[in-house]
This record gives structure tokens, C-alpha cells and sequence, in this order.
């Protein structure tokens, strides 16, 4: 099963500081246990926020707003993409990355859609409370 770590806290401290690097320093030690447990798909931070458009669209115009989608405390600051055995493996990887300690960790389950053109279009999900039905026939590998 995939899931994803969205990953919220504060600000991070401006680079080349000793505080940089040690987030940096943390996050390597994380990525390289989840690498080395094979279940790392993908990890980054993300530019700031002041660095974001939200697009939307309405009768048919694109507007486009300089700025997050929504104004939260704490900054999205990051994702962590794994793939594991269930639940309580995934909020066991939650609890060793570095934002747990100033921030939050949300962990959520992604849904397997079938990217087999010839098969149904509709997404699946197991064992996801409130997803879609079905069984995913396509399996969970990495690069699914």
C-alpha cells in the first residue's frame, strides 16, 4: 500500500545557518533508513509559499492567484511518498521523520488507480475506510 506524508511545521531556517544543517543532516539520516527498508518511493520540500499559484477555473475562466490555496498556520512544507505493508507500518515511518518533532505528519492512503487503458477508469482502493471499492488487479509495486 502507498501512502503519503504530508508534511506540515514551521519555516525552515535559512541555509547555511547550523540550524539548516541540522534539518538537513536529520532528513538525510530518515530518507536513507526508509531507502535502506526499501520502502521509499519519493521525498521533497517544497519552494515557500509566497512561491505558489492556485489556479482555478470558472465558466470556463482560468484565474490565477499568486499565493497558497488556503492560509494555514503551519506551512505545507514537504511530501514523503512510501509504499509498506499497512497502516501501522506507515505511522511507524511517520514517527521517525524529522517534522514529527516541530510539526505534523498527516498520512494519508492513496487511492491505486488503474492506469491500464483497456480496464475500467474508475479508481480503486483496499482496505481504505471511505475510498472507492474494488480490488486493485494492477498491484502495488514501486512502479506501478
Amino acid at each position: 500500500m502507498k501512502y503519503m506524508f504530508l508534511l506540515y511545521g514551521p519555516d525552515l531556517p535559512e541555509p547555511g545557518t547550523p540550524e539548516a544543517a541540522k534539518v538537513m543532516a536529520d532528513w538525510t539520516l530518515a530518507r536513507q533508513a526508509m531507502a535502506d527498508a526499501g520502502v521509499l518511493i519519493d521525498c521533497a520540500p517544497l519552494q515557500p509559499p509566497e512561491a505558489s499559484t492556485t489556479v482555478r477555473v470558472r465558466d470556463g475562466e482560468t484565474l490565477l492567484t499568486d499565493g497558497p490555496a488556503a492560509e494555514i498556520k503551519e506551512v505545507f512544507g514537504g511530501f514523503t511518498l512510501i509504499e509498506c505493508d499497512g497502516l501501522d507500518d506507515a505511522l511507524k515511518w511517520a514517527a521517525r521523520v524529522p517534522t514529527a518533532l516541530d510539526g505534523k505528519v498527516e498520512v494519508r492512503p492513496l487511492i491505486q488507480v488503474n492506469r491500464d487503458p483497456g480496464a475500467s477508469s474508475a479508481p480503486s482502493a483496499t482496505g481504505v475506510p471511505g475510498a472507492l471499492g474494488g480490488a486493485d488487479a494492477a498491484g502495488s509495486g514501486a512502479g506501478s
